[in-house]
């Protein structure tokens, strides 16, 4: 137990100082100094409740996501019967009454349809529902009817994937550990530390970013189009701007058919090289791109709408087929928006709108009063240990307290490199993290005391001192660790923030209050021999 080598001494060094330097540019900052900027720098991010920031809470409208079904049956179901069942004459498919309905024109060949269109639904979960429920009307007409099973499980993975994409483009913002939960079944609660103004966030947040290619319907004059009247299958789309669709205030869109933006892998600004006007580049996947080199070489000469948000951005002819699987977004963006544009499309489109309905900036005030507070508190009570600990074990108590100052180091340093974020409540597991710290020395100390109480050596004392009182030590901390993983896995934001300084400050407290001073002890004794000691 009291064996330690020079390389086993070497390595515990060189872990305490590599945590303590990777310290150094928290404190500089907390100290409001300028910190070298050649040299690497790992900062502890500041929650909002500390460094100020925004709040916002984001609502997503569920009813969004039932046309959304209903418009993804309908193609479906189109598809399938083109596809499985191309012998099997139907009628037009209605999407009327919130569900999708077909005739059958030949009744012998209901069942025929019915189990071409069966594999278009599935099990909701456990639950033995369906998403879609499938009868059959005045004998020649079947219904799909979405199930609220379906319906709710569609807008938990609506929500969910919403989530992932407001996370997405907030860290594509380069800000610092933002707060983004879900919160009941259809909103999103958004807490960005360091964030003063909310306009550009709010910007990127409330754009759906849903891009679209669908073909031109030339066969709709603007007279019709300006009365709401299109040919079958088609529909009405505004422009962003008059300029670029020719003139006129929306065109008319093939319905079906066109492209969508989610097989998009890349998206970029840019400059058009000729005119100097900020464009997107962006890129699909092999799959998209085959769709649309197949869309551009079918209808080459053809103009074809881009549209994003439900609105046209461009129109442009198809003078060529576009093979390369990339291409290019104009329209009237500044440098700015087109910027915007490419990171919202990079990350992903929202599946559902999201509006803001609360938004709160919070001013850093509070936040470096709590700082100022919980820095005296833990001085204070650090301090307070720290005489109470000398006065009661002297030299062991001295090695207690340069351990307790190196895990304090070694905290800061770790939770530096890994990016984590300080919060209130991490300031009270910081300082709750203390206590646990020379609650191990004090069980090693007294454990010392009884050995020698009993007549053991010093070396004997010692020895068994440490060894004795590691197993509670382990067994307490283990337990702590346990207790703080459930409340990270299962708690929020603050909690969380709490769980993880508490679990760095449970593994660094052990190593400083068992390993080091043991080193520490163990060079003593060797070095001086003492005939006893002073406990």
């Amino acid at each position: 137990m009291l064996d330690f080598p020079r390389w086993k001494q070497a390595f515990y060094w060189a872990i305490a100082a590599l945590a303590m330097l990777a310290a150094l540019p928290s404190l500089f900052a907390f100290s409001n100094l300028r910190w070298p900027s050649v040299l690497p720098r790992p900062e502890v991010n500041l929650g909002l409740d500390l460094a100020g920031g925004s709040h916002i809470l984001l609502e997503a409208n569920p009813d969004q996501v039932k046309r959304q079904r209903l418009e993804a049956m309908d193609e479906n179901v189109r598809q399938k019967l083109k596809t499985e069942a191309p012998d099997v004459a139907v009628g037009d498919i209605s999407t009327l009454g919130g569900t999708v309905s077909f005739m059958v024109e030949n009744p012998a060949q209901l069942d025929k349809a019915r189990e071409a269109v069966l594999p278009l639904t599935r099990g909701v979960g456990m639950s033995g529902q369906r998403d879609w429920d499938i009868g059959v009307l005045d004998g020649n007409r079947i219904v799909l009817t979405p199930t609220q099973a379906g319906i709710d499980a569609d807008v938990g993975r609506a929500m969910d994937t919403a989530t992932e994409v407001v996370r997405k483009r907030i860290d594509a913002l380069g800000t610092r550990e933002p707060t983004i939960i879900r919160q009941g079944a259809q909103r999103i609660v958004v807490q960005v530390p360091g964030l003063k103004d909310p306009e550009a966030l709010k910007s990127l947040l409330g754009q759906t970013a849903k891009l679209e290619f669908k073909l031109v319907d030339s066969t709709a004059s603007p007279t019709d189009i300006a009365q709401g009247i299109v040919p079958p299958g088609s529909e009405i789309v505004p422009c962003m701007d008059a300029r670029s669709c020719g003139g006129v205030p929306a065109i008319a869109v093939r319905r079906l058919g066109g492209i969508k933006g989610d097989q998009l892998t890349d998206a970029r600004q840019s400059n058009n090289s000729q005119t100097n006007e900020p464009i997107v580049n962006i890129t699909f996947n092999a799959e998209g791109g085959a769709k649309f080199a197949r869309l551009t070489t079918e209808n080459t000469g053809k103009p074809f709408a881009i549209i994003l948000d439900n609105k046209v951005i461009s129109a442009p002819r198809i003078n060529e087929p576009i093979l390369g699987g990339s291409a290019q977004i104009s329209g009237s963006f500044t440098t700015e928006s087109a910027n915007q544009l490419a990171i919202s499309l990079r990350s992903g489109a929202l599946p559902v709108d999201l509006k803001v309905v609360e938004e709160r900036t919070v001013g850093p005030d509070l936040g470096a009063d709590s700082i100022r507070k919980g820095g005296i508190a833990m001085l204070v009570g650090t301090a307070a240990l720290m005489t109470f600990i000398l006065i009661t074990y002297g030299r062991f108590g001295v090695y207690a307290i340069f351990a307790l100052i190196v895990n304090v180091m070694m905290i800061l340093g770790i939770m530096a490199v890994a990016n984590t974020t300080l919060t209130l409540p991490g300031i009270a597991g910081f300082v709750l993290t203390i206590g646990a710290a020379v609650d191990a020395n004090v069980l090693i100390n007294e454990r010392i005391r009884e050995e020698r109480h009993r007549g053991r050596r010093v070396f004997q004392a010692v020895e068994m001192g440490y060894k004795e009182a590691s197993r509670a030590i382990f067994d307490a901390n283990i337990t702590n660790v346990i207790a703080a993983a459930l409340m990270f896995f299962f708690g929020s934001g603050p909690v969380k923030g709490f769980a993880v300084v508490l679990v760095i400050g449970i593994c660094t407290s052990v190593f400083t209050a068992v390993t080091m001073t043991r080193m520490w002890v163990a060079n003593w004794l060797r070095r001086t021999r003492p005939a006893d000691l002073v406990l």
